[in-house]
C-alpha cells in the first residue's frame, strides 16, 4: 500500500506544475482576455484540427486543460472531444522504447490524429442538432449571471496579477486533490485486480475485445494506457484494440471535465460519444486488418 500511495502521489506531482500554469491562463483570461480568447477559438474547424494536433502530445495535461476550456465555454464539445481522442498519456514513450513497435507507432499517431479530427466535427454537429451546445451556453449564462449577482465579483484585488494567481493557486489544489483522491483509489484497484485477469478480461483474438478495449481506456488513470499498450507489445491486444483504448484514453481529463462542467447531461453525453467512437474505430480496424 505505501508503494501504491507514493506512485500515486509522484503521479499528481507530475502534472502540478502544468495545473498551475492552465489555471493561470485561465484565471488571466476570465480578467484580461476572454473576449479576445473566445474569438480565436469561435471557429470550429481551426479549433478542431489544432485540438487533434495537441492531443497526441504524450502526456494528458491537454485533456485536463481541454476540459477546464470547454467548463468555461471557451471550446466547442468537438474540440474537446478531439483532444480527448488524440491523448495517449504514456503510450508513446512505452511505444518508443521498443524499437521493434516503431512503425505501429506511426499508425497509432496517423489514426488517431484523423480520427480526432473527424469525430470532433461530427460531435460538433451532433451537439448544434440536439441543442447540447444550446445547454452548455445557457448553463454557462447562468453562471455568468450568477458571478454578476454578487456570489462572486471582480474587484481590483481579483483583477490584479496577485488576485489571479490566488485565484489559479485555490483551483489547482482542488483539482491536486481530487486527481489524488480518484488515482489512490483506482491503482489500489488496479494493484489488488491485477493486469493478468485484466489481461483475460480483453478477450483476446476475440472481436469484441475492442468493446472491452475501451471500457479498460475511460479508466481515467495514467496506468490504463500503460496496461493497453504492454499488452499489445506482449501480444495479447491487437493494435486494433490499442486504437480503441488508447482513443477512450483520455487520462484524467474526464475526471476533471465532471468536476468542473456542472453540466451532467453534457458530460455524459461526451463520455458516451467518446466510447462509442472509440469502439467503433477499433471494430473497423480490427475488420480490415
Amino acid at each position: 500500500m505505501l508503494d501504491i500511495l507514493i506512485d500515486t502521489a509522484l503521479d499528481a506531482l507530475k502534472m502540478l506544475p502544468f495545473l498551475l500554469l492552465v489555471y493561470l491562463v485561465i484565471e488571466f483570461v476570465e480578467h484580461k482576455a476572454l473576449d479576445r480568447l473566445c474569438a480565436a477559438f469561435s471557429s470550429e474547424r481551426l479549433g478542431v484540427v489544432s485540438a487533434a494536433a495537441l492531443g497526441l502530445f504524450p502526456q494528458c495535461g491537454f485533456s485536463v486543460a481541454a476540459a477546464n476550456l470547454y467548463s468555461e465555454h471557451l471550446i466547442t464539445a468537438g474540440t474537446l472531444i478531439a483532444v480527448f481522442i488524440s491523448t495517449s498519456d504514456e503510450a508513446i514513450p512505452i511505444i518508443s522504447s521498443h524499437p521493434e513497435s516503431l512503425g505501429w507507432l506511426v499508425w497509432l499517431l496517423l489514426v488517431k490524429f484523423v480520427y480526432a479530427v473527424l469525430i470532433g466535427f461530427i460531435v460538433n454537429l451532433v451537439f448544434k442538432l440536439t441543442k447540447l451546445d444550446r445547454a452548455h451556453s445557457e448553463s454557462h449564462s447562468h453562471s455568468k449571471h450568477i458571478h454578476e449577482s454578487g456570489v462572486h465579483h471582480h474587484c481590483a484585488e481579483c483583477d490584479s496579477n496577485s488576485g489571479i494567481i490566488i485565484n489559479a493557486l485555490k483551483r489547482t489544489v482542488s483539482i491536486f486533490v481530487f486527481i489524488f483522491i480518484i488515482g489512490l483509489v483506482l491503482n489500489g484497484l488496479i494493484y489488488f485486480i491485477g493486469e493478468e485477469r485484466i489481461s483475460s478480461l480483453l478477450l483476446t483474438n476475440s472481436i469484441a475485445q475492442p468493446f472491452v478495449a475501451a471500457l479498460i481506456g475511460l479508466i481515467p488513470n495514467c496506468a490504463a494506457s500503460v496496461v493497453l499498450t504492454e499488452l499489445f507489445i506482449s501480444g495479447t491486444l491487437s493494435f486494433a484494440s490499442l486504437c480503441a483504448g488508447l482513443c477512450a484514453g483520455a487520462g484524467v481529463g474526464i475526471l476533471v471535465l465532471f468536476r468542473v462542467n456542472h453540466c451532467m447531461k453534457q458530460n455524459f453525453a461526451i463520455l458516451g460519444l467518446l466510447y462509442l467512437s472509440s469502439a467503433l474505430i477499433g471494430l473497423v480496424i480490427q475488420l480490415v486488418m
